[in-house]
């Protein structure tokens, strides 16, 4: 992962919150475990949700330079280089994805898998894509969009394979949870998720993973994702832990996906300090936010945050998938309007961008997945 420029007409990826869609926190039938567990979960999504925010509002230059008016560095002098570090959220947001899906699709068919994903992925992403395609559109608004062309391309989740400019910088994300997806149903959901299948996956993919890193292959990179892939395994040994905490080979994949997970994170994060550079991120400081990420998702497996069992914490993971989607190109037109516009203080602007966002967020959470989410898993688990 680089630290580039993300923009809505030529973007390049950039870190962005990967982010498990609301109501993926159903634990199987198996072992039931408290609902203050995984109201802990929804409670972390949104802290690395919000560390992604921060990253894109303050820690980075780039379009969101213009809606300040100048570079965040300026506007944070001292915080920017603190916020910079937001970009590990997605880093984090990998390790509680693996977790969360290896205990959706335990003991679940393939199909019913499927409109499980589909259905909390694709309503809030139809409605995102069209609302900043309209919103980008608008004459008032700086930023160019996409073709016509492209944003109907951007509506199957397919534009990254494809080449085409996307209407939202973010869902790079989604396309490497998309594969994470694809690789589990193939390899454990298909043939019935067992423990000794699902360590042998995790043993595979890993090492697989390595080799595609060495061979310099475009297309086992493209599947196997070595730079991601160990976030997700990572996820899923700790999945094994939540099951039994004494399982040896659960605590093997975590500490080998930890130790590869942070060296892919340094590598592609860390820089030497320049004096042309935005901030500069520290190996140390890189190491204790995915440290943070791997130890917080250990916390919930353990039952350690059984005692965080307030609602609101599932409000809050409700919010995290729209909000994720909405967050970066409509916030820069928010801190363009508040900041340059009605002339607010840098603090301020960015509280309420955040608020607005986050407004925005349960709306789309309220007026289109809980309409639409279970309608459209009732069809996709009936379709034959």
């Amino acid at each position: 992962m680089t630290e580039t420029v993300v923009s809505p007409r030529k973007p390049r990826p950039g870190p962005a919150v990967p982010v498990e869609p609301p109501g993926a926190t159903t634990v199987p039938r198996r072992r039931e475990r408290s609902a203050g567990r995984m109201r802990a979960l929804d409670g972390l999504r949104l802290v690395a949700a919000l560390m992604v925010a921060a990253y894109h509002y303050g820690g980075r230059d780039g379009e969101v330079a213009e809606a300040w008016g100048s570079s965040p560095k300026l506007q944070f002098p001292t915080l920017h280089e603190f916020l910079a570090y937001g970009c590990l959220g997605v880093q984090v947001f990998f390790v509680i994805s693996g977790f969360v899906i290896c205990m959706s699709g335990w003991g679940r068919p393939l199909r019913s898998f499927f409109a499980s994903r589909a259905s909390r992925l694709l309503p809030a992403y139809w409605v995102a894509v069209l609302l900043v395609t309209a919103v980008f559109a608008l004459p008032v608004v700086a930023y160019e969009a996409v073709s016509p062309s492209d944003a109907l391309v951007n509506l199957t989740m397919l534009q990254m394979p494809l080449g085409v400019d996307r209407v939202l910088g973010v869902c790079w994300t989604l396309w490497a949870e998309v594969r994470f997806y694809a690789l589990f149903a193939l390899c454990v959901v298909l043939p019935g998720a067992t423990r000794r299948r699902v360590i042998m996956f995790c043993a595979a993919w890993t090492l697989a993973a390595v080799v595609a890193d060495n061979a310099h292959m475009p297309l086992l990179d493209i599947v196997l994702m070595p730079e991601y892939a160990p976030f997700f395994i990572g996820g899923v040994g700790l999945y094994l832990v939540h099951l039994d905490r004494r399982d040896v080979y659960g605590w093997g994949i975590v500490a080998v996906s930890f130790l590869v997970g942070q060296h892919y994170a340094v590598q592609d994060l860390w820089h030497a300090p320049e004096a042309g550079g935005f901030s500069y991120r520290s190996s140390l400081g890189i190491m204790l936010v995915v440290t943070f990420g791997f130890v917080a998702v250990a916390a919930i497996a353990l039952g350690w945050l059984r005692w965080a069992n307030w609602r609101w914490l599932t409000v809050a993971g409700a919010l995290t998938y729209p909000f994720y989607l909405v967050h970066e190109h409509l916030g820069w037109v928010v801190i363009h309007a508040l900041h340059r516009g009605l002339g607010l203080p840098s603090a301020v602007t960015f509280s309420l961008t955040v608020a607005s966002m986050l407004l925005l967020a349960w709306l789309l959470n309220k007026y289109v997945e809980k309409p639409l989410t279970p309608r459209l898993r009732e069809l996709l688990a009936k379709a034959r």
